[in-house]
């Protein structure tokens, strides 16, 4: 697939994901790897519903400069650390949407465990909703280059292999493309959706 192709296509992600306000406000970010030393992230302060391909940047996979002297996004380095560990890894998308917002600051601990639920099997390599999800979860941190070093030194690729969720901040997911990227988005939101309404349920 060409740079300009995989560019058309995230920028059609974003506006779709602009469109169900899972990029509040200028928030979030998302990328697309051009190869094993460059990716292309969105800019820093832009409405991701309403991005253009002129609105990504030339990044630094290995140190997270921009050639354009442009300001890319803010959590650059969650985008490079993926792609540093996933050689696979061709898409990432940073969101901030409430119900991922919301659930990780109810998690104990630093897993959510998401089981029985059919639409598991949205992430790659799922085929039961018996299956037990362990999805990891950060406390946040303003330096992101303290954050990027704390995930990758606190745990293991394959607790990463769909994403991970920042405590009060939102959810960092991947896919071998982006259409995988977005599937696993979409899936993850139900299913925190889901487990939000299951535990509000459970207290009444």
């Amino acid at each position: 697939m060409t740079q300009q192709l995989q560019l058309a296509e995230l920028v059609a992600a974003c506006r779709w994901l602009g469109a169900k306000g899972w990029a509040p406000a200028t928030g979030g970010n998302m990328s697309v790897r051009q190869d094993t030393q460059w990716c292309w992230l969105s800019e820093s302060g832009k409405d991701k519903g309403s991005l253009t391909e002129s609105d990504f940047l030339q990044v630094s996979i290995a140190d997270n400069t921009a050639p354009s002297g442009r300001t890319p996004s803010a959590e650059t380095g969650l985008h490079t650390l993926i792609y540093r560990l996933f050689p696979e890894a061709q898409a990432v998308l940073h969101v901030h949407t409430v119900n991922a917002t919301v659930l990780s600051r109810l998690v104990k601990g630093n897993r959510l465990t998401l089981q029985g639920y059919e639409m598991q099997k949205s992430l790659r390599g799922q085929s039961s909703h018996l299956d037990a999800l362990q999805i990891p979860v950060f406390d946040n941190d303003q330096d992101i280059s303290v954050l990027a070093q704390r995930i990758h030194s606190g745990t293991s690729k394959e607790d990463l292999q769909w994403g991970f969720l920042l405590r009060g901040h939102g959810l960092t997911c991947w896919g071998r493309n982006v259409e995988e990227a977005r599937r696993h988005l979409e899936g993850l939101e139900f299913l925190f959706e889901c487990e939000i309404l299951r535990r509000r349920l459970e207290v009444l």
